[in-house]
């Protein structure tokens, strides 16, 4: 799928209202986070809300998805662990990394989940190409990685590559919530206490790690810029 077609097919049914782009300051605690998500994905599905793009950052925490493993949480007692209803397996989330959750009615758009996941890609490595970073999708990996020529080769001999980029949804009523985390520039060493995403051969970066020395507020523009290429207008909503 080219993303030109994604950017299409994705669009909004017309006449829908803008999808409305809120941004949190400080750090939101992860049980505040999901009750309101939880509120909000009931409102937009009884029709009571528009969709909803929320920005925020959270204190030091892990997730365990759908398919966690118990074996790839490595330190249970370093941060608080929450069991999660999003797929995938452990992730980090903590300052310096701007996560996203996107609550979309996709009957207004395409009832494709694959489709919206690789659409959700599809923003990160748009986001990352205005700050000149080539994120790259991987067809046997969710999430958005980068090439490290840099770093010594994998095991098989093929080049190594770093996660940047993570995401995780899920469907009610086919409204989305949960979605994506950049690594902006989060203490790297955090993610040592988990296996992220359930892959060892990889390791984790971010934009500062990349010698981009960007701000959280120069990724927010970018990203908006991204999402509304690919699923249509937003409107602030602070």
């Amino acid at each position: 799928m080219q993303r030109t077609d994604l950017a299409i097919e994705m669009l909004p049914l017309p006449g829908s209202p803008p999808v409305r782009w809120r941004i949190s300051d400080g750090l939101v605690a992860y049980e505040d986070a999901i009750a309101e998500m939880e509120r909000q994905v009931a409102a937009i599905a009884d029709g009571t809300a528009d969709e909803l793009v929320w920005l925020l950052e959270h204190p030091p925490l892990y997730t365990a998805g759908t398919s966690a493993d118990a074996a790839d949480l490595i330190e249970p007692e370093r941060f608080p662990v929450f069991a999660t209803g999003r797929g995938g397996e452990y992730t980090y989330h903590g300052p310096g990394q701007r996560v996203a959750y996107v609550m979309l009615d996709l009957k207004r758009r395409r009832q494709d989940v694959r489709a919206y996941v690789a659409a959700l890609e599809d923003v990160v490595i748009r986001t990352l190409e205005k700050m000149n970073v080539k994120g790259e999708r991987r067809e046997d990996r969710v999430g958005v990685w980068v090439r490290r020529p840099e770093k010594p080769a994998l095991a098989d001999g093929s080049m190594a590559e770093d996660k940047i980029a993570a995401l995780g949804i899920r469907l009610r009523r086919w409204v989305s919530f949960h979605g994506l985390s950049i690594n902006v520039d989060p203490d790297l060493s955090h993610f040592s206490g988990i296996v992220p995403c359930g892959i060892s051969a990889y390791g984790v970066t971010s934009l500062v790690d990349l010698g981009q020395l960007v701000m959280m507020a120069d990724v927010d523009i970018r990203l908006r810029e991204a999402f509304e290429e690919v699923f249509g207008p937003t409107v602030r909503a602070d």
